[in-house]
């Protein structure tokens, strides 16, 4: 479980960058203009906050602390959510389809129950 919450962090961390990145300079023009680039933005800034949140648990899950199914269960939400939630943005923020707006809150709570749940684990941790 560790290797796969750094390594899926690790990926979601330089698509983070790589996105910010392409928002600011190669899409910049078009997100201007459709009024999106708010949307691009925190599309990429989420995604960078959730894959440090599945780093920290990849840490977690390393040192053997919190119970390993919340663990997992919060990595699943932050993967998922962020999929969602970012994606969902980001695609919404290039082609202006107003349908993905209502399924990008199914992103953020995903996020929000993988918060929960990593709170959970580390609540669950033997001292030491």
């Amino acid at each position: 479980m560790s290797r796969l919450c750094l390594v899926a962090g690790s990926l979601l961390g330089a698509t983070a960058v790589a996105a910010g990145a392409f928002g600011a300079h190669g899409l910049k023009d078009l997100l201007e203009a459709g009024g999106q680039a708010a949307n691009w933005e925190t599309a990429a800034r989420y995604g960078m906050y959730h894959a440090l949140a599945l780093v920290s648990l990849g840490l977690m899950a390393a040192r053997g602390r919190g119970a390993v199914g919340t663990v997992a269960a919060a990595a699943i939400c932050f993967l998922a959510g962020t999929l969602v939630f970012s994606g969902c943005l980001a695609v919404l923020a290039v082609t202006g389809l107003k349908i993905l707006g209502a399924i990008v809150p199914i992103g953020g709570t995903l996020l929000i129950a993988g918060w929960l749940l990593m709170g959970w684990a580390a609540s669950r941790e033997s001292p030491g």
